[in-house]
């Protein structure tokens, strides 16, 4: 998954950092990032607030990487 490992790079982040920020075991983020494994919905989500990006980025269904406006309560 090329999005995920350029923004990845461009945080300055390596796979262990985003374990950490995740928690999402480097093993099986190493295989997401490669595309051996896919994310759970999840797994999804918690690599797009690491990120700073929104889930549409990371599944390709936009080019926008910003992420959206957090929903007021």
């Amino acid at each position: 998954m090329e999005r995920l490992r350029q923004l990845r790079k461009e945080k300055g982040f390596t796979q262990v950092k985003m374990q950490m920020l995740t928690g999402i075991d480097q093993s099986d983020y190493s295989k997401i990032e490669s595309g051996k494994r896919y994310f759970t919905f999840e797994q999804c989500r918690k690599l797009a607030i690491a990120l700073d990006t929104s889930m549409d980025y990371l599944a390709g269904l936009t080019d926008e990487k910003k992420p959206y406006p957090k929903a007021k309560k």
